[in-house]
Formats: C-alpha cells, structure tokens, sequence
C-alpha cells in the first residue's frame, strides 16, 4: 500500500478534564457518572444522536437485568418510563431451563427514538459538552500518555484536550490509534461476533406491502438459503424490528464495514421479497437502520481480562464494578444461519462480576474504557456487551476518572475498591450469590 507524510496545524478548541469519545449508553453513562462527581466533561459522538446500537443501531431493547444497574441506568429507566416509551420491567430469568434459554424476551422493549432524546437531555442537564457530527480520528500522545484527540467534524480538524480519556467508541480505537494493545476475533481465526443489520416494517393489508420489482435482487428460494433472520415485536402493535444475521465482515476496517451496509441493504430486500413471496407476509418497509448493528471491534487489553472461565464460575473480585447475567450470546461467526459457537447447555451462564481493572487500559496511563471494547475474551464479551452492562460499566469508568482527577493520579493509581463503594452506593447491585 502506498504511503504518504502529511502535517498540518490544527486548532485547540476544547479543553475537558475527561473526554469521553463514544456516545453510545456506555459513553452518555461514563460522561453522567463523571460529570456527577463535579468533573468537566466533554463527549464526542461520530451520529446525529447518541444512543450507539441502541439508537442509530436499531436495537429495540434492554438486554439482560434493568434493575440493580446504578443510578445512571436508573435516570435512563426513569426517563423512559416517564415518556412511555419501555415495556413494564420484569425480572431477567436467570434460572437454567434446558428448553429455554434466557435471553432477550427478559429485558424491556423500548423505543429507540425517544431513547436519544432521553440521553441527550440527561447529557444537557448536566452540562457536558456535547458534540455530536464529531468523528474520531487520531491520537496526539506524549509516552503513554495522551495529550490530546483529533477530531473531525463540520470545521474540519481539531483537537480535544483533557486530561483523562475514555474509550467508549465500541471498537477500542482510540486505544489502536494510540499503539496500545488491543485484540480482535476468535483466539484462532480471528472472526469477529457476525453483525445483525435491523430494518423495520409494518404489518399491512394484502397487496399494500413494499412493491419489490422483478429482476432488481436474487430471490431467496428455499428456507435453508434463508439468512438467521428474527421478526422481533416491538412496543407499537403490527410494527416489527427484523434482525437479520450480517457475517464475515470486519467493522475495524473501512473497505470491510462499507461492504457489511452495501450488502445489508441487499439482503433486506431478498428478505422482505422472500417473507412476502413465500410466507406470504405483508410487510411495508418503514425505514432501514442508520447503520448496521456491531457486536464487536477491537478489545482493548486492561490491567485485568475478563474471561470465559469467569462467567462459568459465577467469579467475585473485591474491585467489581458491575455485574452481569446474560447468557453466552455468541453466534458462529463464518456462516448467516441460526448457529452458535457453543452448544445450548454451555451458553447458559451464573451471575458473575466485572473488576475495575477491565476498565483501564494496560498501556497507557490516562485510558479508561467502557462498553464492548473493554478487556474481555471474545465469549465472555457476547454476554457483557449487551446494554445493561455496557452502562455500569460506563458508569464505574466515568467513576474512576472523575477519582483521578480528584487526586490528580494517573488511571494505573485508582483504587478499584473505591469505584466499587461510590458504584454501590448509587444503587447497583453487584450480589452474584
């Protein structure tokens, strides 16, 4: 590949004591946390809204357990609740029954429209710097330190200055832009969770679905050349969000993830063609995802691993910060059909807990991460990277920045058992026994 130098002075326009770049639900609960604890904050997201897979990803529910989170995810209930816009909470089924296993049915549906704007105003209230239409782009770094982040937006080029960063962009790249460890995919192989792309539809009439004119797609004939494809219900009757299986695509890499949107767009269409042909479904299309659903980019390396073997064994650590249920949600990465990397019986999962030390990374001393890139292996990451989590996560990451600035300490100094006290005592329920 050919290479070129190029250089160019670029403006300081903004100064933060935290930067959080990544406004999914782990970047708004890390910047909230932080900004809780009488820190400036400023948060730097690549959409129009935030809200991440949620919002922009189409994702129309809360996985996992919505209560005992913490009092950001607790805001966010509250501020759905109060606009109507969430399904009643019920408890997350985490006893093992071998004909079910728990999963998305036990979280709350949620309309993902109103969720940006909950997440916004409790962004505002706060009075973090918001920027959104703002790309991350590159690393200015000092040793293992990081100065400052180059941004992209409508004034071309700036830089953002704080003194502690964290990494909430769902693919650890501030930490590989900044040289620090991260790791990606399968320990052999090195595939990544398969992507989902969601398109919404409606349920109408005979003869008034979306017209698909011959001769435009390749038809889908049978039902075992159909893609993993899931009509999920939503909160407004007649309406569905259909998830469909995206994989062997590479969401680090720009060829790659352009490929992943052109060819899920495609196969939208093959699908709806086929669900009306054959199943003989009404289906209107109402409107494609801005962007396909990524369950995972790169890890970023921590001063701790969250492993496999620590969701099996249920694992208490004395710095936990955050406490997952899900189970091992972790599709066959080479192939689109209804496969999983682990048989029904293994995906089952305890309770378990997250330590601190997977929030801050290894390599450098001003990094904190939250959400899907923290320090995980690949199995343990398809359970943590679901939304609850991804906010207490972002929560205690928030958390521990706002205590090294308070003791003007680097990330490697924070004390885990401090987190866990502040985390606890803003209502998240660690108990995994």
């Amino acid at each position: 590949m050919e290479k070129i130098t190029w250089a160019r002075e670029i403006p300081v326009r903004y100064s933060a004591d935290i930067a959080v770049i990544g406004g999914g639900i782990a970047g708004v609960s890390a910047a909230c946390a932080a900004a809780d604890l009488g820190v400036s904050v400023i948060l730097v997201e690549n959409f129009a809204s935030l809200g991440g897979n949620m919002t922009t990803g189409g994702v129309t529910g809360f996985c996992g357990e919505n209560k005992g989170q913490g009092a950001i995810f607790d805001e966010i209930s509250a501020g759905m609740e109060a606009f109507k816009a969430a399904s009643p909470y019920a408890p997350y089924g985490t006893r093992y029954d071998p004909n079910r296993i728990p999963g998305s049915k036990d979280g709350r549906l949620i309309d993902t429209q109103l969720l940006s704007v909950v997440l916004q105003e409790m962004v505002l209230r706060r009075g973090i710097e918001l920027l959104l239409h703002a790309k991350f782009t590159d690393v200015i770094k000092e040793g293992s330190k990081i100065i400052g982040v180059v941004i992209a937006g409508a004034s071309g080029p700036e830089l953002v200055k704080a003194t502690h960063f964290i990494d909430c962009t769902g693919d650890g790249l501030v930490a590989w832009q900044a040289g620090f460890e991260v790791s990606k995919g399968c320990p052999s192989g090195g595939l990544q969770l398969p992507m989902s792309y969601k398109l919404y539809v409606h349920e109408e009439k005979k003869g008034y679905g979306t017209a698909i004119p011959d001769g435009w797609f390749d038809q889908i004939e049978t039902p075992e050349d159909l893609p993993m494809v899931s009509p999920n219900k939503t909160l407004f009757d007649g309406y569905l969000a259909v998830k469909i299986k995206i994989p062997l695509y590479d969401s680090t890499d720009t060829v790659s993830l352009a490929r992943s949107e052109i060819f899920s767009r495609l196969r939208a269409m093959q699908v709806v063609e086929y669900y009306q042909r054959v199943e003989d479904r009404h289906w209107r299309i109402l409107y494609f995802s801005p962007r396909i659903g990524i369950r995972e980019g790169y890890r970023i390396t921590g001063l701790e691993t969250l492993s496999i073997d620590d969701l099996r064994a249920g694992r208490e650590f004395p710095n936990a910060i955050a406490r997952g249920v899900y189970y091992l949600d972790g599709h066959k990465p080479d192939d689109d059909g209804r496969t999983y990397i682990l048989s029904e019986e293994e995906r089952y999962v305890p309770p378990y807990q997250i330590p601190f030390g997977t929030l801050v990374a290894r390599n450098g001393n001003n990094l904190f991460m939250a959400g899907r890139c923290f320090s995980a292996d690949q199995l343990a990451l398809s359970s943590a990277r679901v939304s609850t989590t991804c906010s207490m996560t972002g929560q205690a990451a928030g958390i521990g920045a706002a205590l090294a600035i308070r003791s003007g300490s680097d990330s490697h100094q924070v004390d885990g058992l401090d987190v866990r006290r502040i985390v606890e005592a803003k209502g998240a329920n660690l108990l995994v026994h």
